[in-house]
């Protein structure tokens, strides 16, 4: 192997923090010439060892699964290298621990989400390219000199959407994170998954209605979708605040499957499960008189994620002056309401999107996911099922762009979760 000289390195720690192309003077040393991504990683390999995402001088070296276009995630995602530097000023460059897939990042991926994170060229690509993911959970590596709320081995999220998960290392200003104030008993799975799913289930609980607290027990909240990520974080909320609730699920393959899916979800606290088939049925109006003591529980909150004739039935069963939340359409068909609804029990229906609430609300977003972390610290709250991703070093841009398409196929045990092993 040709040894590398000194003058040569600190040449090196200069370029992996530029963009174009390298060139090796006369007599330094027998390469020729190459990209600076690709000069960064030679010279990385050849000092770093089995420490392969250190560089000389302090630089990483990171990948990020990028897009540059909007199309499916096997057609459009690639992985790309490229150097971070020391940080400085108020900068923290983080490592990833985990990321979720949720079916919002595909979404986005695809160009029909709402929210769209600019196309960029700031890590060195080709083409202006945006890095996938919102959410996840990385650990600090090290800080710049203004940086004054958080230190090497803190735990942080991202503040706002759109800044790009789905990456093995990070740089981002202190003022787009929130720490972890105090990540003693948590997991980085647990501490990844928090932003989405079980501030949206808290935050429409709380929000939408005016509940009476001194009727503890004996009002109730009804949901479909009710074994999603939200769907079993509503489920836990409402046991811990007193609040009955009516969740419906889809039938599985056969009734074994769908009867321990039931279970599953009086696990964590469901006071009634039902089928949307039961939902629909003529015996349904018997079933809810008995649930509810022939009426005397009102229903006064309804969470739609499916919408079409599973929502309309929602509705109807809504006490008077109720609220339905909307925060999903899986079945892709429109909520249909009778006018009567409207006029004769003056219900309210509303939309939720957790995104724009947080970015609106940061410190409010800050206070709920502190507060379900409490909750899960004490065992409160549990785990949603995951199928953990690996990503290590040598894992290529094809195998997770593969993973990030699977997440709508709806064929996975539990939500899909990249989990980066370092070596660094």
């Amino acid at each position: 192997m040709t040894m590398l000289s000194t003058g040569v390195l600190r040449v090196a720690s200069r370029s992996c923090a530029s963009s174009g192309r390298f060139t090796m003077k006369a007599g330094t040393a027998p390469f020729s010439p190459f990209s600076t991504s690709e000069f960064c990683n030679r010279v990385s390999g050849r000092l770093t060892e089995g420490r392969r995402y250190i560089s000389v001088y302090g630089y990483t070296q990171a990948k990020a699964l990028v897009y540059s276009k909007y199309g499916e995630p096997k057609d459009v995602l690639h992985l790309h290298k490229h150097s971070i530097p020391p940080p400085h000023g108020t900068k923290v460059n983080l490592r990833l621990l985990a990321a979720p897939l949720n079916p919002a990042d595909i979404n986005q991926i695809q160009g029909v989400y709402p929210s769209k994170p600019p196309f960029e060229t700031t890590l060195g690509t080709g083409a202006p390219s945006a890095v996938a993911g919102n959410e996840g959970a990385f650990e600090v590596v090290s800080v710049g000199s203004g940086v004054k709320d958080l230190a090497k081995g803190d735990w942080v999220i991202m503040k706002r959407t759109g800044q790009g998960t789905w990456r093995t290392h990070a740089q981002l200003d202190e003022s787009q994170l929130i720490k972890i104030e105090d990540k003693t008993g948590l997991t980085p799975l647990q501490i990844s998954t928090v932003s989405v799913n079980p501030v949206t289930a808290y935050r429409m609980i709380k929000d939408f209605c005016d509940w009476d607290w001194l009727r503890s027990g004996e009002e109730w909240l009804i949901q479909n979708g009710a074994n999603s990520g939200v769907g079993r974080a509503a489920i836990q909320l409402a046991h811990q605040w007193g609040l009955k609730t009516l969740n419906v699920i889809r039938e599985r393959k056969t009734p074994e499957e769908t009867n321990a899916l039931k279970e599953d979800l009086y696990r964590l606290g469901a006071t009634a499960v039902i089928t949307e088939s039961e939902l629909l049925s003529r015996e349904f109006r018997d079933m809810l008189k008995e649930f509810t003591r022939q009426g005397k529980e009102p229903i006064r909150l309804a969470l739609n994620c499916v919408g079409g004739k599973n929502a309309t039935a929602l509705a109807k069963i809504l006490a008077p002056n109720s609220h339905m939340v909307t925060y999903g359409a899986m079945s892709r068909q429109p909520v249909e309401l009778p006018s009567g609804l409207l006029i004769f029990k003056n219900l309210v229906f509303d939309g939720f999107w957790v995104s724009r609430w947080g970015d609106k609300n940061p410190d409010a977003k800050k206070n709920t996911i502190k507060d379900v972390l409490d909750m899960t610290r004490s065992g409160k709250f549990q785990d949603i099922p995951v199928e953990e991703i690996k990503w290590t070093a040598d894992t290529e841009g094809a195998e997770l762009a593969a993973a990030a398409q699977e997440t709508l196929s709806g064929f996975r045990s539990g939500k899909g979760i990249f989990k980066w092993e370092s070596e660094d």
